[in-house]
């Protein structure tokens, strides 16, 4: 018996022995995974938990930011619109701009509809689907107005209400401005017959310590200027609800006229710009744009000094300086100009008197990219509204580094991400134009900042 039972020990020893060092090799092997998994550029792993699919990347949604549309006094039955702008001038101050609300869908009820096939046939479908968004908040007959169709049906006060084209959050989504004041600036005269206006993006400068707040109106042709609190309107640049000459006759977005008939000197004109970056001394670019085929270059009293751009072929464009829906831009330190040739799949560099330097093709998938974005650790972050529904992150010479994101629903997910900022906390905000939200992501706890989308230079102010 005493000889059995040291065995038994001997042996119980021997395997807890060998267990510990088992688990000492696990646990040591998934920090090597991990570790590894930290260095793949295309993807991101969480220490804590290695299985996690980690839907939002290095980051989680904050499922409660903003309170609810509904929730405010005499907004029963009304929520977001299509989301176009955001931005984050800190982790309590958030603007974010879109076209008017849009009738609540959160308690529908499912039913059966018909729908006709062109070869005749009737079909049968359940709406809204398990597992699907209810509505395209940007696009088709009843949607947010000021989308550039001629098929819109949407009434006043019935399908969509013009409140809160600009409002600012707190960090715990609560309003704390509403500038209702202005949302008849911005008004599409009559949505049906293609007069158009809108904030397409909402910005400040790095380099203004006054952190003005410029609106781009892609619909009127104009960009607006305001003071931080929104009680003035401090400047327009642009003249309103008027494009150049070319852009009447020929856009290159659907190479038909421009939806604006009055024209006016390319130098005080706009063709639906899309987007603004600075330099040091408060030159800025702009991207012109939906419907123009260039980048046009201003002093910093928004005087006129040069533009660059040639209509290309819309989708196969490969020339250097040739445009097809100009939809972003972004400036790095050496003061190069990246530009975001939307329809032909790219981003275009070029140096600040417009000359090319280079070209980074996205490559012949469904490339949709939105908006662009240059930290101040000098890395250019796309999202990609309808085509993959990613973020994706570029070193300076377009090497693809880091990429995430998914299409759902549910909080978190990604469909038509117009335009993305980041606060001081490296909280990460998203306007959704399709979807028709915007979305707060709080960075995971244990996160490397390297994997986060980083912060914007601030040059001129921090809060």
């Amino acid at each position: 018996m005493i000889t059995v039972r040291r065995i038994v020990l001997v042996t119980c020893i021997a395997s807890a022995a060998a267990m510990g060092v088992m688990s000492t090799a696990i646990a040591q092997n998934g920090g090597a995974i991990a570790a590894r998994a930290q260095q793949n550029p295309m993807q991101w792993v969480d220490p804590s938990n290695l299985s996690d699919e980690l839907v939002g990347g290095p980051y989680v949604v904050d499922p409660t930011w903003p309170k609810p549309l509904s929730e405010l006094p005499g907004h029963e039955g009304w929520t977001w619109g299509a989301v176009q702008g955001v931005f984050a001038q800190n982790p309590n101050r958030i603007f974010v701009a879109m076209r008017g609300e849009l009738p609540d869908l959160s308690n529908l009820k499912r039913q059966i509809v018909e729908l006709d096939t062109e070869d005749g046939r009737t079909i049968h479908l359940q709406v809204p689907g398990f597992g699907m968004y209810a509505r395209n908040a940007s696009v088709g007959p009843y949607a947010s107005p000021g989308e550039a169709t001629d098929e819109y049906l949407g009434e006043d006060g019935v399908d969509y209400r013009w409140h809160h084209v600009i409002m600012v959050f707190d960090g715990e989504g609560n309003m704390l401005e509403d500038w209702t004041q202005w949302d008849s600036l911005f008004k599409p005269a009559d949505p049906k017959v293609l007069s158009q206006g809108r904030v397409h993006k909402i910005l400040i400068s790095p380099y203004d310590p006054d952190k003005r707040v410029w609106a781009i109106d892609d619909g009127h042709q104009v960009i607006r200027i305001f003071s931080n609190d929104g009680k003035e309107l401090l400047q327009t640049i642009g003249t309103y609800d008027t494009t150049t000459e070319k852009n009447a006759r020929e856009t290159g977005w659907r190479g038909t006229p421009s939806l604006t008939r009055q024209t006016g000197p390319r130098s005080e004109t706009f063709g639906r710009q899309t987007d603004i970056a600075w330099l040091p001394d408060g030159t800025f670019f702009v991207s012109d744009g939906y419907e123009e085929t260039r980048v046009m270059k201003f002093d910093k009293d928004g005087n006129f000094l040069m533009e660059w751009g040639q209509m290309g072929d819309a989708g196969t464009e490969r020339r250097p300086g040739y445009f097809n829906v100009v939809h972003g831009i972004a400036i790095d330190d050496q003061r190069r100009v990246y530009v975001n040739d939307r329809s032909n799949r790219r981003i275009q560099v070029f140096d600040e008197n417009g000359n090319f330097l280079s070209e980074w093709y996205l490559g012949d998938g469904p490339a949709a990219t939105y908006h662009i974005y240059m930290t101040a650790d000098q890395h250019v972050w796309a999202s990609d509204g309808h085509g993959n529904f990613k973020f994706y992150k570029f070193d300076l010479n377009g090497r693809l580094l880091q990429t995430w994101g998914t299409m759902t629903p549910e909080p978190g997910g990604l469909w038509g991400t117009h335009q993305f900022s980041v606060d001081q906390d490296y909280n990460l905000y998203t306007a959704e134009v399709w979807g028709g939200r915007p979305q707060k992501f709080v960075p995971r706890p244990g996160a490397d900042r390297s994997v986060l989308i980083g912060q914007p230079v601030r040059a001129a102010w921090a809060e």
